[in-house]
């Protein structure tokens, strides 16, 4: 007489070929059984899959094989710790959406159709349609190395293309104007002098202080990167501190003299910029030294130092624009005719 099949254990076979076991209780969650059928370790995880395993917050843990599974493991990897904190952000910002939508989903409905669909949907925010394909891929391959699963679904899906430049690059007309409006000796012209002076992103900018500052060199450690950017201190960026309310730990400081976070600080530069009738905000003046420096015949591995980049092609973006407009200039003088 056959030996009846356990509850709830179905066999089946994954899209590589594989024949798996997994438990689901009526509609739940489905979790595959990894040890050798009918072993102690198979009872024991069969038996743990059907009680419903649950956190110390009374939270059930996420069911393996699925994305909110991989997710958890990526998140307690050693790839997850080498990413900076800005990075981490962005990505737990980016994979909300996706996990609330399908972190249930077995990991064999994660095909480059379905990532692709997902990039497709984010349209409307090319950022977002940019940024989804390099999260995805970052915690399959580390899947793929330690075997949890057997291909990378996210071989060859392209990014969406940015059709726009981004944050605006502060011209020549609005710098002065800021300048007019917020004379040195202001909170909100030193503000403006440490983003033009250093090139800094808004988060290094808002938390730079006398702790980075020894031998008329700021030394700092980037918070999106994490790369070490070594620069001189500027007269003008000097003059500017020199004459401006400053805090103890950090430059640029609330009234009470306490530091601000970035996000206040982006929020309150932007303030101060509508007041003096610009329409630039803080990444701007930082574009706008990329290309100052670069109209002034930097190279890519000046930039990439300055601004802190890793060396994967932004710097190039800027030096071949500038060598663009030196080469049209050039072009026409063969005319002879002066402008």
């Amino acid at each position: 007489m056959p030996r009846p099949r356990i509850p709830y254990l179905n066999h089946e076979r994954t899209r590589h070929g594989r024949m798996i076991w997994v438990v689901r209780v009526g509609r739940g969650p489905r979790v595959r059984l990894r040890a050798p059928y009918g072993s102690p370790e198979f009872m024991r995880d069969y038996r743990a899959a059907i009680e419903g395993p649950v956190t110390t917050r009374g939270r059930r843990e996420p069911d393996e094989d699925t994305f909110a599974w991989l997710w958890h493991l990526y998140h307690a990897s050693p790839a997850w710790a080498q990413l900076s904190p800005a990075t981490k952000k962005q990505r737990e910002n980016l994979m909300k959406l996706a996990l609330a939508r399908a972190g249930d989903q077995p990991l064999e409905r994660w095909t480059r159709k379905f990532i692709i669909a997902g990039r497709d949907a984010r349209a409307a925010t090319p950022a977002q349609g940019a940024n989804l394909p390099k999260a995805v891929r970052g915690f399959f391959r580390g899947a793929l190395d330690v075997e949890h699963v057997e291909a990378d679904p996210t071989v060859n899906v392209r990014a969406l293309k940015q059709r726009t430049e981004g944050h605006h690059t502060w011209t020549a007309d609005e710098m002065a104007a800021f300048e007019a409006r917020w004379p040195t000796g202001t909170r909100e012209r030193l503000a403006y002098d440490v983003l033009v002076w250093t090139g800094l992103r808004r988060g290094d900018a808002s938390r730079l202080g006398p702790r980075h500052v020894r031998d008329g060199e700021i030394t700092i450690a980037t918070e999106k990167t994490g790369r070490v950017v070594t620069l001189p201190v500027l007269k003008p960026l000097a003059d500017s501190i020199a004459a401006s309310p400053t805090g103890a730990e950090t430059f640029i400081a609330c009234l009470d003299g306490s530091p601000m976070v970035k996000e206040g600080f982006g929020n309150w530069f932007a303030e101060i910029c509508a007041a003096a009738g610009v329409p630039g905000r803080a990444h701007g003046l930082r574009k706008a030294l990329s290309v100052k420096v670069a109209e002034h015949g930097a190279t890519d591995a000046e930039l990439d130092a300055l601004l802190g980049w890793s060396g994967g092609g932004m710097a190039s973006l800027y030096t071949r624009k500038a060598s663009r407009q030196k080469l049209a200039a050039s072009a026409l003088s063969r005319l002879g005719i002066s402008s």
